[in-house]
């Protein structure tokens, strides 16, 4: 599986209703798990994203997909970084010419 980085803000419905946002971190875990992916972290952040969500998913359209299902309930925006380990970062270095 691939491991994603998820850069999240509250949109001024998601901030409106923050009480809800406990449950709809939950329902984001059921929808990871409904494209094969898995939520491994989450973090509230401070400064410039309001959360930061690190998971795994068995492909890039899977990934695109829960990003559409999370997007399309209008409670946050999100960034989607897809990120490599230090070993996968020591091997596509390594394997540089």
């Amino acid at each position: 599986m691939a491991r994603y980085i998820m850069l999240v803000n509250w949109t001024d419905q998601g901030i409106r209703n923050v009480k809800e946002s406990p449950k709809r971190l939950d329902a984001a875990r059921s929808a990871a798990k409904g494209v094969g992916g898995d939520i491994k972290d989450f973090y509230m952040t401070m400064g410039d994203h309001d959360m930061v969500v690190v998971m795994d998913a068995p492909t890039d359209e899977a990934m695109a997909k829960f990003a559409l299902v999370l997007g399309g309930g209008g409670n946050v925006r999100t960034k989607t970084l897809k990120a490599f380990s230090e070993t996968e970062y020591r091997a596509i270095v390594g394997s540089l010419a």
